[in-house]
């Protein structure tokens, strides 16, 4: 499912014009970058959090130089889903 489709279910599910939900996902977009750019976790209660991680200094390998470099501590965003969120994939999901 793409950007698009979110958006034309939107549309269709609420009676927006498209440019309208188009509007509304992109605004939502950009308060869940923003807040994980302050640090600032963002929970959405029955569907999951997005976090910001931190990663910890290591060490990694340049394979075409073969030499050790240090990849230094830095942090990811990632999403948690929800417990509801997990069950309902894993009871209507059919794996192929």
């Amino acid at each position: 499912m793409t950007k698009a489709d979110i958006v034309a279910d939107i549309a269709e599910g609420t009676g927006l014009e498209r440019t309208e939900a188009l509007k509304a996902v992109e605004a939502f977009m950009d308060s869940v970058k923003s807040s994980l750019s302050k640090g600032q976790n963002v929970y959405l209660r029955g569907f999951g959090s997005f976090i910001v991680k931190e990663r910890a200094e290591k060490t990694g390998r340049n394979i075409s130089e073969n030499k050790a470099i240090i990849i230094p501590a830095h942090n990811v965003p990632a999403f948690k889903p929800s417990k509801t969120f997990v069950d309902d994939v894993k009871t209507k999901v059919r794996v192929k």
